[in-house]
């Protein structure tokens, strides 16, 4: 497999926010520009962002909480533990802590409860394995600008469906095309990490931290810009052109990672941090001296929106543009919810691969054949067993005896995501969580 060597690329700034010019439109309080009504928190407020932050605290001092970092750990390491269990109800945690249980009235106040909620949550009733921190992080307050055309999604509901006209419609408009500027408003971020700090000292340990990404696969850039059906027509029609495109992508992407690693931006993420499409990044083989580098950390590609195309394909147009990417990082994951039994003979051979998603359309018997107990078997359920109220608790523990069977010799983390709704029960998460920690116990018994 021929690896081009690419030309230097153009570097992406940091730049100080003018709070003049801040954007208000911008969707996420923790990554916008805020006002001044904004950031402030009130007595009322205050008041109860400490009562959940010291019921956290207790939560995080529970000797089970040292157990399980332990066992990530050893998970992480490809040692041989029980399968490992995660639940992240995503969109159904507004059926487990609906708005109307809500106390604080500020934005800033209210994002921040939810957080403390979330983790008490997860510590006092979920089940899972994920470890409860007495830590607050605090993300800078950025925007990041597009990649020189906007993409503006028409939606049907807050939540739904929606679609885009993809803005890139000729490939002679690439010239406009240019890195993603991202912009740290420096004043709003250290005006925010100071309130946390006045309000949880003594609780909690406040620190900084931003996740500046979640995948740096692309392909969802690709066909932001392009279109899912144009670009598996442009694979023919034009190939040359989609090289460009990937090209530009590739190194826009490498000048982030790039202007980041050197301005001191990245955080560890090697502790209880969530690391690719699921599981936690405790491991020792990574660390730093104080200055983060990429090659100290996780990295994590995907490519769901190819999963069209063929292995060949894939190989072709998608992989050699990742390989650059996650040759930065010190340990990979790899995949989200595509199959990857197919293309496995390609994706094997990204560097530092570790940790494997294993998606519920991904023949599974295949997938253990390939994974054995050399990389970490990250598979995701279909969430609809949650999805519609009833909780049908033989039918899931009949299908999950099953999976554990099948994948008893390799290194097993089991992560239920993807969750839009629960149907209206939200005890369903915590229910399937006690199902699936009884059967992975016994299984290893």
């Amino acid at each position: 497999m021929l690896l081009k060597k690419t030309p230097p690329r153009d570097e992406p700034s940091i730049e100080t926010m003018n709070t003049d010019t801040r954007d208000q439109t911008a969707a996420s309080l923790s990554t916008r520009s805020m006002s001044a009504k904004e950031l402030s928190v009130s007595p009322d407020d205050v008041k109860v962002l400490r009562e959940l932050a010291a019921h956290l605290s207790e939560i995080a001092s529970l000797p089970e909480q040292k157990e399980k970092r332990t066992l990530w750990y050893a998970h992480n390491a490809l040692e041989k533990t029980r399968p490992l269990v995660f639940c992240d109800p995503e969109n159904g945690w507004n059926e487990i802590i609906p708005f109307s249980e809500m106390r604080c009235r500020g934005r800033l106040a209210s994002e921040w409860e939810m957080v403390l909620r979330k983790e008490i949550y997860w510590g006092q009733t979920m089940g899972d394995d994920k470890v409860v921190d007495a830590v607050f992080n605090v993300s800078h307050v950025f925007e990041e600008s597009d990649w020189g055309f906007p993409h503006r999604p028409r939606r049907a509901s807050a939540n739904g469906s929606y679609h885009w006209d993809p803005p890139l419609t000729d490939y002679g408009m690439m010239d406009v095309l240019h890195s993603p500027k991202i912009i740290v408003d420096v004043e709003a971020s250290d005006k925010v990490m100071e309130i946390a700090r006045e309000i949880f000292a003594g609780l909690l340990d406040v620190r900084r931290k931003t996740a500046w990404w979640w995948t740096l696969g692309m392909t969802w850039t690709l066909i932001n810009l392009r279109g899912m059906q144009q670009m598996m027509i442009d694979m023919y029609d034009h190939p040359k052109e989609l090289h460009r495109l990937m090209a530009i992508l590739r190194d826009g992407h490498l000048a982030k990672l790039d202007y980041l690693e050197q301005n001191g931006l990245l955080f560890s993420n090697t502790d209880n941090t969530y690391v690719g499409s699921g599981g936690f990044g405790f491991t020792e083989e990574l660390h730093s001296s104080g200055h983060v580098r990429t090659a100290d950390m996780w990295g994590f590609c995907e490519s769901q929106e190819t999963v069209g195309i063929s292995p060949k394909l894939f190989e072709e147009f998608i992989f050699p543009y990742q390989y650059p990417i996650m040759e930065r990082f010190g340990l990979n994951c790899y995949g989200c919810c595509e199959p990857l039994d197919l293309r496995w003979k390609v994706i094997r051979n990204f560097p530092r691969l570790r940790r494997i998603s294993v998606s519920n359309w991904a023949d599974i018997a295949k997938m253990v054949d390939h994974l054995e107990d050399r990389y970490i078997f990250s598979y995701k359920p279909l969430p609809t067993d949650l999805a519609g109220g009833r909780f049908d608790e033989e039918r899931i523990r009949r299908k999950l005896m099953t999976f554990f069977q099948q994948t008893r010799n390799c290194r097993v983390e089991i992560i239920m995501k993807d969750n839009h709704t629960f149907g209206g029960r939200p005890e369903n998460a915590a229910d399937w969580c006690r199902v699936a920690r009884e059967e992975a116990e016994s299984q290893f018994r």
